[in-house]
């Protein structure tokens, strides 16, 4: 799951350096093409943001009955299905062309072409609602995580032994103060696992804004 979702990533990576490059090529149909991929990486890396929850979830909170036939086959069948979504989108191109070259106004009012969704109703129709979709659930799935660590820290409280060896282990760090930056660190870790960070893109509708696009990619590129 963790392989799918880098590929995902380096795929959705490596088409949005060539979105400033496409329009200034020809023919049209490689800004086409760059738009198109650059749609499927998207999506791609949202679903598998999903299913890395769903598997946490049946990981830490189901735990028992958890063994599914062909488990990874129906995952990836699942995580790479977007391939349908931006084919039906290419097919009806005689009759409304959805990718192509788009201008992109930043705030200081500078103007860009770029490779990418030429219609905004299939754009926020499509996109907003789908991230929408996975950002709940993501997020719903990240409190329940978090609340499984703090009982689970709850319970080694309660055990003195582990406190004593704990005390030992972080050299004289106190084991309260070590095992709460140990529980931020891993729910850190899980909130970028998760893309819930992505909950940026709402700020970044309209006129793209300078600091939330830098602080976007900062924390996406955790």
């Amino acid at each position: 799951i963790h392989v799918s979702l880098s590929g995902a990533l380096f795929l959705l990576n490596s088409t949005f350096l060539l979105t400033e490059w496409g329009p200034t090529v020809e023919p049209d149909w490689v800004c086409e093409f760059i738009a198109a991929l650059m749609h499927y990486s998207l999506l791609c890396c949202l679903t598998w943001m999903a299913i890395e929850a769903l598997h946490l979830y049946l990981l830490l909170i189901k735990v028992y009955n958890t063994y599914y036939k062909c488990y990874l086959l129906k995952l990836s069948l699942v995580g790479w299905i977007p391939a349908i979504i931006v084919s039906l989108s290419l097919s009806v191109k005689n009759v409304k062309q959805f990718y192509g070259v788009t201008e992109l106004t930043m705030s200081d009012t500078n103007q860009t072409n770029s490779c990418w969704i030429t219609d905004d109703t299939y754009f926020y129709s499509l996109n907003l609602v789908y991230f929408t979709l996975i950002f709940i659930f993501n997020s719903g799935i990240l409190m329940a995580v978090a609340s499984s660590i703090c009982k689970m820290k709850k319970k080694l409280k309660t055990n003195s032994k582990l406190q004593a060896s704990a005390s030992r282990k972080s050299k004289g760090v106190p084991p309260r103060f070590s095992a709460s930056c140990q529980s931020g660190l891993t729910l850190l870790g899980l909130t970028c696992l998760m893309g819930t960070t992505w909950g940026l893109a709402f700020l970044g509708s309209g006129y793209v804004n300078y600091a939330v696009l830098y602080l976007f990619c900062i924390l996406n590129s955790l």
